[in-house]
């Protein structure tokens, strides 16, 4: 549903214009700064989970704070506890006065906006084998325990025949079909090769590496 508290204007005016957005955390506590533009003395503040970002229709009134230029002076920012280790973002735009009213300005880029993750979530995860004896093959079952919702795009399982896979290009790599919910998950068992090995791992690490940290148990 829209949010009707708040009036939106397009930006056409280069003086109205939020730049210079930073951010310092330290101890879950996130201090979020800019460049107030002369003419802007009060701001709305979106807050959010990057994995859950609404368009402006659809944001909820309570994802949008006002904020004036005095309160930003006296607390020397934008002072805001995450309780989350999700990846978080900031969308900050300018308000002025028109017809006696207060208005926000769409101002649609990079300038006024920052993402950041707010701390490492723990996947651990397990693999387990059985073999029978007189068998060419083994079973494997793959346990992965997370503290938070995971999709399933996030990881893979890789399997090499002889040793272990070192990465997720040394062997042959398969996709999970579930997402991973908090706490522990087991999957399906499968059959692989008594002389073949499996071993997870981050579809893009550089990506999710700043978001999760994968361990085996």
């Amino acid at each position: 549903m829209r949010n009707v508290s708040i009036d939106w204007i397009e930006e056409a005016a280069v003086e109205s214009h939020i730049s210079g957005i930073a951010y310092t955390l330290q101890d879950g506590e996130c201090t979020l700064t800019w460049q107030w533009p002369e003419n802007v003395h009060a701001v709305y503040i979106y807050s959010y989970s990057v994995d859950h970002e609404q368009s402006i229709e659809e944001r909820p009134a309570k994802s949008m704070k006002l904020y004036t230029r005095e309160e930003y002076k006296s607390a020397k920012g934008y002072c805001e506890r995450l309780e989350t280790i999700e990846r978080h973002g900031y969308i900050v735009y300018p308000c002025v006065r028109q017809d006696g009213k207060l208005v926000a300005i769409k101002q649609e880029d990079e300038d006024n906006r920052i993402q950041f993750s707010a701390g490492k979530a723990i996947i651990k995860y397990g693999i387990h084998y059985r073999k029978s004896l007189f068998s060419k093959r083994q079973s494997v079952r793959i346990q992965i325990t997370s503290e938070v919702h995971v999709k399933k795009e996030v990881l893979c399982f890789v399997k090499k025949e002889g040793s272990l896979p070192l990465h997720k290009d040394d062997g042959i790599v398969y996709p999970f079909v579930h997402d991973f919910e908090p706490g522990r998950n087991e999957m399906s068992e499968i059959e692989i090769q008594k002389n073949e090995y499996i071993k997870l791992f981050f579809t893009d690490g550089k990506k999710y590496g700043q978001i999760y940290e994968l361990m085996p148990e």
